[in-house]
C-alpha cells in the first residue's frame, strides 16, 4: 500500500526558507512521478513542482519558478521541496502526491506549465506553511 507522509512545514517571515520532505512507503509502477501541490483557503489546489523519476527536467509553476526546487533521494524514498525567498502569497497547506504519468504526457505538462491533481491518486495529509510579512 502506498502512503505519503509530509514534514517540514512551519511559520517563517517573508524572505525566509523552508524545506518540505515527503516520504513514500514504496515506489511502484504507479508512482513514477511525485508532485507538490498547495491550497490556500478559498483558492483552488495548485500544482507547484514535480519530479519524474529518472528525468533531469523538473516541473515548476510560474508562481514559484526560481524560488522553489524539487529533488529526490530515491534510496531513502524521500522527495524534497526547497522553498526560498518565501512570500506571504506562499501561505497554504502543502501536499505531496504520487502518480503514474507517461513520458509523453510529462512533456505536455512541461510545455503547458500545468500540473493536474487528477493525475495523482496518492496523497499525503499535508503540512502547513505560513509566511508572515
Amino acid at each position: 500500500q502506498v502512503t505519503l507522509v509530509e514534514s517540514g512545514g512551519g511559520s517563517v517571515q517573508a524572505g525566509g526558507s523552508l524545506r518540505l520532505s515527503c516520504e513514500i512507503s514504496l515506489f511502484t509502477n504507479n508512482t513514477n512521478v511525485m508532485g507538490w501541490f498547495r491550497q490556500a483557503p478559498g483558492k483552488e489546489r495548485e500544482g507547484v513542482a514535480s519530479i519524474y523519476r529518472g528525468s533531469p527536467v523538473r516541473f515548476y509553476a510560474d508562481s514559484v519558478k526560481g524560488r522553489f526546487a524539487v529533488s529526490q533521494d530515491v534510496a531513502r524514498r524521500i522527495t524534497y521541496l526547497e522553498m526560498n525567498n518565501l512570500e506571504p502569497e506562499d501561505t497554504a497547506m502543502y501536499y505531496c502526491a504520487a502518480g503514474r504519468i507517461l513520458f509523453l504526457k510529462w512533456k505536455d505538462i512541461l510545455k503547458e506549465t500545468r500540473l493536474d491533481a487528477a493525475d495523482f491518486p496518492y496523497w499525503g495529509q499535508g503540512t502547513q506553511v505560513t509566511v508572515s510579512s
